[in-house]
């Protein structure tokens, strides 16, 4: 009788739990479980008596995709443990924790009839996720954010999961830029789809401060965010670093803020502080290429407000310091206009136009005095799908005339070397020019002032048509390769490879034949030390290490100061008539030390001092030579 009525109370809870495994109630909320929610046989009241009661299997019910053998993995109840009813009430906790099953859950343990116990564990799944709707999203695509979502399809909803995925498709925003943009919300449907609703934080609309000279258009024509688009952080640093760099402002700012008309959208606001952009500047210092010199000058980095740049310079040098007999001191004389269109007839585009005036002791034919005259004009566009890359094409008329200027020094040097004076008209040989240079850029350096990282790099070909004699007509290929690479915290090593090529041109004036030596190509060297002629190539590797303990000091002028270590190399090939005049050695390996510093809208202003590790000729000097440079010359 007894057997019977075991096992009718068996069948009573079995039936209890199909009756339990059929209600479902899907809930993302952890609730705590009470100790009422573990539902036990009447066989409680024996297992108080008998103590040493075993289990002897554990048997999970209601668990279709999450397998068993996972769930049974994770309890502290094993089989072969004594039965406690705290360490399976704890159990049931760390089972919900899962997050897969519903607060419905039951622990039935059953006596068996050797005294050990059958564990019976029913459990209740969430509802499986079918699918996934989403609602709000036009900064990244469906398909990317559904790569967060599908490791969730065909398992029961899962709070923690689906928390974990809503984090990711959070910070794949961010990572993005798009740092006002969230998960909105998540509600599920009967049928297990979930459905996300994203707010990515629009631009309700945009709104500048603080310009009075300026035009409002040329300030917006810089702003490539717009009212209505996704709010992109990086975007908008791009924005405000364009702003800047016009150099028409000394400070550029902006605020969000949520919008009063739409508390879905965010207003920006762009606030800046205009500087004085015209000026009249009157200075002087010492450069290897124009010597001792004092300068003058006007300009105005904001004309009429259109963030257009006007300047007008002079300049009179004692002429080149520490050359070599090759160059005849004269006074060194410079006049030019400039202009500059930022923004030429589209936002791509850029134009500057330049007049110029120069007479000055030729660096390239010896014993000459050389004059141009000339006006430039240079287009620059940026390509569209690659900001990095940019085109110029450059056109302009040049005069250039030359003179003897120690008719009798130079006879002497074509008679010693056997040499016959009547080539010398061919070396004072210049005209009238019509230039014609197409060229592109690339510039992923990671800032203007001091780069550490990236790459600059440029190639040019020029093409000068002999307007007074076309048979002077010639070609030129010129490129120019900058890699920087950042040494530990603040210092950066370049390396440099530069190289020029005559493509044709059989007649090609001297006076156009490349040069190695100098402040802007081999150091160490006096202007054109190394020779001239109608090729050539270099290369330099440079570490640039800011002063020790500068950073101590709040002085604006150290923080951009650098100490550079630095070898260069190079090779003249076809070298002129003047390396052989001057005992020029046509190669060159050097190496030196010199201090650098980096000025806005000027550039590089550098001293180094270099000294020759190889032949360094006639005219050179084997401890090396002071060098003084403006400018970084990139052709």
């Amino acid at each position: 009788m007894l057997g019977l009525l075991r096992i009718y109370k068996k069948l009573i809870v079995f039936i209890l739990a199909i009756i339990s495994v059929g209600c479902f109630l899907p809930s993302f909320a952890m609730e705590e479980i009470s100790e009422q929610e573990i539902m036990e046989s009447d066989i409680e009241g024996e297992l108080t008596e008998s103590k040493s009661s075993y289990i002897n299997d554990i048997e999970v019910l209601g668990a279709n995709i999450i397998k068993p053998e996972y769930i049974l993995s994770k309890l502290k109840l094993q089989r072969g443990d004594a039965y406690d009813k705290d360490l399976m009430q704890q159990d049931l906790k760390t089972i919900y924790k899962m997050g897969y099953f519903t607060e419905r859950m039951k622990a039935i343990p059953v006596k068996n009839e050797n005294g050990t116990i059958s564990l019976k564990i029913i459990l209740e799944e969430n509802v499986p996720v079918t699918d996934f709707t989403i609602e709000g999203n036009t900064a990244v695509s469906t398909n990317e954010i559904m790569n967060y979502l599908i490791p969730l399809r065909g398992k029961p909803q899962n709070i923690e999961d689906i928390n974990s995925a809503m984090e990711k498709i959070n910070n794949c925003y961010f990572s993005k830029g798009y740092i006002l943009s969230k998960v909105d919300s998540v509600y599920d449907d009967p049928d297990g789809m979930l459905n996300l609703s994203i707010t990515e934080g629009k631009i309700n609309k945009i709104t500048i401060k603080g310009n009075e000279k300026t035009k409002e258009y040329v300030i917006e024509r810089n702003i490539m965010t717009e009212p209505g688009s996704v709010y992109n952080e990086n975007i908008v640093k791009q924005d405000l670093v364009r702003l800047y760099s016009t150099q028409a402002f000394k400070d550029v700012n902006r605020t969000i803020e949520i919008s009063e008309d739409d508390p879905d959208k965010y207003d920006l606001t762009i606030e800046l502080k205009e500087q004085r952009t015209a000026s009249v500047s009157i200075g002087g210092g010492i450069d290897s290429a124009t010597g001792v010199f004092g300068s003058v000058g006007i300009s105005d980095n904001n004309f009429r407000g259109k963030n257009q740049r006007i300047s007008l310079s002079g300049l009179v040098g004692s002429g080149i310091l520490m050359s070599d007999a090759s160059i005849k001191e004269h006074m060194n004389y410079q006049g030019e206009l400039s202009f500059f269109e930022p923004h030429f007839l589209n936002s791509d585009n850029s134009l500057m136009s330049k007049i110029y005036y120069r007479d000055l002791g030729s660096y390239q034919i010896p014993l000459a005095l050389e004059r141009r005259i000339g006006i430039e004009t240079t287009v620059a566009h940026k390509l569209a799908n690659n900001p990095r890359l940019s085109t110029t094409f450059t056109t302009g008329v040049e005069h250039i005339h030359l003179s003897e200027g120690d008719r009798g020094n130079i006879e002497r040097r074509y008679l010693a070397h056997g040499l016959n004076i009547a080539d010398r008209a061919r070396e004072l040989e210049g005209g009238l020019f019509l230039r014609l240079a197409p060229g592109f850029t690339y510039d992923s350096r990671d800032t203007m002032m001091n780069p550490r990282n990236g790459v600059l790099a440029s190639m040019r070909y020029e093409e000068a048509f002999g307007l007074d004699g076309f048979g002077k007509t010639n070609g030129r290929l010129i490129g120019v390769a900058k890699k920087y690479i950042p040494v530990a915290k603040k210092s950066s090593l370049t390396f440099t490879g530069r190289g020029g090529l005559k493509v044709h041109g059989d007649n090609m004036p001297e006076i156009m034949a490349f040069r190695l030596g100098g402040p802007y190509t081999v150091r160490g060297y006096k202007v054109n030390g190394v020779g001239t002629g109608t090729s050539f190539v270099m290369g330099s590797a440079e570490l640039a290490t800011p002063i020790p303990f500068s950073d101590r000091f709040k002085i604006g002028f150290l923080q951009n100061l650098r100490l550079t270590f630095w070898v260069d190399a190079g090779q003249v090939f076809n070298p002129t008539i003047a390396n052989v005049l001057y005992d020029r050695p046509l190669h060159a390996i050097t190496a030196g030390v010199g201090l650098k510093i980096t000025i806005p809208g000027v550039g590089p202003l550098s001293i180094d001092y270099g000294i020759p590790l190889t032949n360094c000729g006639e005219y050179g000097s084997k401890n090396g030579y002071f060098t003084f440079g403006a400018g970084d010359m990139m052709y």
